[in-house]
């Protein structure tokens, strides 16, 4: 993990997301890409959409000049290599662009101006379309703590495994992995198309030692049910895979995946 990518995005979750990316750039020595998008009407030069657009775009500007600045004399003495780099449009499509050469995206829990709860889109979208792993933090995130257990949600797909691969340099930092399975009525974990075993070996050839766990929902839903597990494990990380499809020309998230990012607690590792 060479490459990192960070929403900079000015909210109040800012400082310690940015807090936690130093964290991994400086334990993968990695170089950290800051990506501020703005709206397309802070970059264009005629307005089409009416002078209050217009009027808010010196405010846009301005505030972004802001928190570059403020960024940068704090980065200046972290000791990681960084890039600053400004784009105009929606956020989710300012980062897959820039995301072609990245191994880890960084991202909020939520996107400015959303209410609480709501499901991150950018976060949502570049988990499906992004060719590396997104990383979501919790809106209450300082730090990232490599060396935590982490929870790796294996339900034997291919996007699962898609996951565990992505994973692979955060779970050998790991303090211990820990292949969780949520148990469905009639069907046993070795039911699956690939079952936790399979995970374990690729794990173990990769050097990595992981526990195979199955849970149970009971009456919660495989969201709360991962959340849950992963809290009572002190995990510091939740690895899964993102499920989707697009209808017309929008895109639906499945509904484990719209749920962990409805209620992200702990950082979550997502592809698809």
């Amino acid at each position: 993990m060479k490459t990192i990518l960070f929403n900079a995005a000015d909210d109040e979750a800012f400082t310690g997301r940015l807090d936690a990316a130093l964290d991994l750039a400086r334990q993968f020595d990695a170089h950290l890409t800051l990506l501020h998008a703005m709206p397309y009407e802070a970059a264009a030069t005629i307005d089409f959409h009416g002078a209050a657009f217009a009027a808010m775009v010196p405010v846009w500007r301005e505030e972004a000049a802001k928190l570059r600045e403020r960024t940068l004399t704090d980065l200046a003495n972290e000791g990681v290599s960084w890039n600053w780099v400004e784009s105009a449009g929606p956020v989710a499509l300012a980062m897959l662009r820039e995301s072609s050469l990245s191994d880890l995206i960084v991202i909020s829990a939520r996107d400015a101006h959303t209410a609480k709860g709501t499901p991150s889109f950018t976060a949502g979208e570049l988990a499906l379309t992004a060719d590396c792993p997104v990383l979501v933090l919790p809106e209450t995130c300082t730090r990232f703590e490599t060396g935590a257990p982490a929870l790796v949600a294996w339900d034997g797909s291919a996007e699962a495994s898609h996951a565990l691969k992505a994973a692979l340099p955060l779970l050998r930092e790991a303090g211990a992995v820990y292949l969780a399975t949520v148990g469905e009525t009639g069907k046993s974990a070795d039911a699956l198309d690939l079952p936790p075993v399979k995970g374990a070996d690729y794990l173990s050839r990769h050097g990595i030692a992981c526990e195979m766990v199955e849970l149970e929902c009971g009456d919660k839903d495989v969201a709360a049910t991962l959340l849950g597990a992963a809290e009572a494990r002190k995990a510091g990380l939740i690895v899964m895979g993102a499920y989707g499809r697009t209808r017309l020309t929008e895109r639906i998230f499945g509904g484990a995946t719209r749920r962990m990012l409805s209620d992200v607690r702990i950082p979550l590792l997502m592809t698809n």
